[in-house]
């Protein structure tokens, strides 16, 4: 399958900080990839260098085939951007606002009407199409704002914190609004919420302090398979017993007779040597860590060593 977006080494410094560090990825028709990081990790401002809106450093980009830095506004037609901030004229109606940017997009006159329609009809503008945005709901002005970014059927839709400050509702409606364009787009959704990435997405990748430090590459990929298991046993084992035995690098009592635990055996291995022990061992499965937890542990690892180096200064 051909790439929408293609990014090699990309990297973008100012001046002594690099906010984006030779970062490589791609995206394809289909896919909705989830871009997650903690606030500062460089996600908005690789973003901002994917809508040609900032220059690299160094790095290639093509966006549907077309290289972003030789052939800037044909590749940028490709391109439909949710800025974090939506880019609305709140003195204007919604219809008045995408004719607008239906013209800015260089839409034929004869078919500004039908294309706004259309894009009026996909965000589920129908009811407010002669009001001023600035007399509309923060939902209904992110839906303007998607709105302008899919006017021109643009084959990639990149959007910055979508969700942002919306009540429940408004999220549930953005998502589902997310996960049909996604049926006919290559949609890149930039956030540091993790529910956001596990409704809609099919990909993730998280980044932190400028760099990618995690991918998967399917929705099943968002939970990573470790060494721990999960065993529950029925006679009365106590947490100080399991520790005892050298095994065991790690348990973690999770109910009374539910533990995780850790062992450098195989899990067959494993297995054998726990019935060994008569501990009416009833289940026994690999562990599963969330992708909450990987989040947790990319993203605090830095802190955690800087942490550490600053204490031992001390």
């Amino acid at each position: 399958m051909s790439s929408l977006i293609s990014v090699t080494n990309l990297t973008r410094r100012y001046g002594d900080v690099c906010a984006v560090n030779n970062i490589s990825f791609e995206l394809a028709a289909g896919d909705i990839l989830g871009f997650l990081g903690p606030n500062g990790a460089g996600k908005s401002s690789t973003m901002q260098i994917l809508s040609g809106n900032l220059a690299p450093t160094l790095g290639e980009i093509s966006i549907n085939g077309i290289d972003l830095s030789a052939q800037p506004k044909t590749a940028k037609a490709s391109l439909g951007y949710l800025p974090e901030n939506p880019p609305l004229y709140k003195e204007m109606t919604v219809t008045e606002y995408l004719t607008f940017c239906a013209r800015l997009h260089k839409v034929k006159k004869q078919q500004l009407v039908a294309v706004c329609d259309l894009a009026i009809e996909r965000c589920g503008l129908g009811d407010v199409g002669k009001r001023l945005i600035q007399n509309l709901s923060k939902g209904y002005q992110q839906r303007v704002g998607i709105a302008q970014a899919i006017l021109h059927s643009p084959p990639v839709i990149i959007l910055d914190e979508p969700t942002v400050g919306l009540d429940p509702i408004q999220i549930l409606e953005i998502r589902t609004l997310i996960k049909t364009l996604g049926e006919n787009h290559g949609i890149i959704l930039c956030t540091h919420i993790l529910p956001e990435v596990q409704a809609v997405c099919n990909r993730v990748q998280i980044m932190n302090a400028g760099e990618l430090v995690y991918r998967a590459d399917t929705v099943e990929g968002f939970s990573r398979q470790s060494s721990k298991y999960e065993i529950t046993l029925s006679s009365n084992v106590t947490l100080d017993t399991l520790n005892s035995h050298a095994v065991f690098s790690f348990v973690e009592k999770i109910t009374s007779n539910q533990f995780i635990v850790d062992s450098d055996m195989s899990a067959d291995k494993l297995i054998e040597y726990i019935v060994s022990q008569q501990w009416g061992l009833s289940t026994f499965a690999q562990h599963q860590t969330s992708l909450e937890q990987i989040f947790i542990d990319l993203t605090l690892a830095d802190t955690k060593v800087e942490d550490k180096a600053e204490a031992s200064v001390a």
